[in-house]
């Protein structure tokens, strides 16, 4: 199991302890408000060196400090490593991981990998488009540095191109149409790949717990052109070609009408639009079989088993359906979840779980009988 250990200074209302996390599966059960979900963000902060609640790097710190720290010991294979993240004066990320100094995030990608399942996860079937590309993105960067370092060069062109067309600069236009073109086209076929491999996944699950069949996730990249069977990509100098068609309209409208960040991603089921006639508990289902989707895509491509970090996102399924999924729950390598101290947790437990009583940010470790 990858978390040995956690030891916290100053991360928001935690007591600064360390705790000992060396177990199959932590239970972390209190009344809300008490720091539960503030263990998970610490697990997830450790693991990637960033919040999944903020931007705002200043939220994370205690009410009243300046600083923060954590330390935590993972096992790696045969080893004992450990991973340390700091907010030190004026704001500055220190990270480092076995004490030597990692200067860009995505170094630590493969160190710990986490899937969070969180109650605004159900934005990714309910929410603005950019969720769902934000999910596809997130489960692609888990493991692909490649694709990850051409999803920030395509933000990076996109947000200098959307600057010239505002400002009506035109004379870098063509420099950063080969650039969107290049990174672009990268990014969607990276996005389709992993879309048809989920779609193995995604719709057999949803069927099994629901008992609705044929639900599929459906990708419609911005840029494309049909064929026989449906649709291919362009090649870069057709994309090329494209965008210098539309430029007057980019002009016009001061952004970029097309590209990845215009990509949709929709459920579809028997060919319709599946969302806006589910109910809330099958959008919540919706998202919580995206996330074990997300578990079982991680292992199939790397052959590892990841971390899951669940944060009371059972509560809206009926004990039917949370049984279901509890019971279908891939191979993980640690499971971290959080309850209501009215919730059955105890029907959950074996032998290899720790449960932690928490309360005003410290815990108890529950005596096993």
């Amino acid at each position: 199991m990858p978390f040995l250990s956690l030891t916290l200074y100053n991360f928001r209302n935690l007591a600064n302890e360390t705790i000992d996390l060396f177990a199959k599966e932590v239970f972390f059960v209190g009344e809300n408000g008490q720091g539960k979900s503030n263990l998970l963000e610490s697990l997830y902060y450790a693991s990637y060196a960033s919040s999944f609640r903020t931007r705002i790097e200043g939220e994370v710190i205690k009410n009243g400090e300046k600083e923060m720290g954590l330390n935590a010991l993972f096992k790696s294979e045969s080893t004992t490593d450990s991973v340390s993240v700091q907010i030190v004066g004026n704001g500055r990320k220190k990270i480092s991981k076995n004490r030597k100094r990692v200067t860009d995030r995505k170094d630590l990608i493969n160190t710990i990998p986490c899937v969070l399942f969180s109650h605004g996860d159900i934005e990714f079937a309910s929410g603005e488009p950019e969720r769902r590309r934000f999910f596809v993105d997130q489960s692609l960067s888990m493991y692909d540095t490649l694709y990850l370092e051409a999803l920030r060069r395509y933000r990076h062109v996109l947000k200098n191109r959307n600057a010239c067309l505002r400002e009506q600069k035109f004379d870098m236009l063509e420099s950063y149409d080969i650039q969107l073109a290049k990174y672009g086209l990268e990014i969607e076929q990276k996005r389709r790949d992993a879309i048809f491999r989920f779609n193995q996944i995604f719709g057999s699950l949803f069927e099994k717990i629901s008992g609705i069949p044929d639900v599929m996730i459906s990708y419609e990249p911005a840029w494309k052109k049909k064929n026989e069977i449906g649709f291919d990509f362009p090649s870069e100098s057709e994309i090329i070609s494209h965008l210098q068609s539309r430029r007057e309209v980019d002009i016009k409208m001061g952004t970029s009408m097309s590209g990845p960040h215009r990509d949709r991603i929709r459920f579809l089921r028997k060919g319709a639009a599946f969302i806006p006639q589910a109910s809330t508990g099958q959008r919540r289902l919706v998202s919580l079989i995206l996330r074990i989707a997300q578990g079982v895509f991680y292992t199939q491509i790397t052959g590892k088993k990841p971390v899951f970090l669940m944060d009371d996102v059972m509560l809206e399924l009926d004990p039917a359906k949370r049984e279901k999924l509890t019971a279908m729950l891939p191979e993980y390598d640690q499971l971290f979840c959080t309850f209501l101290p009215g919730e059955p947790y105890e029907k959950y437990i074996r032998n290899s779980t720790k449960v932690y009583f928490v309360e005003n940010g410290s815990w108890t470790e529950k005596e096993q009988l």
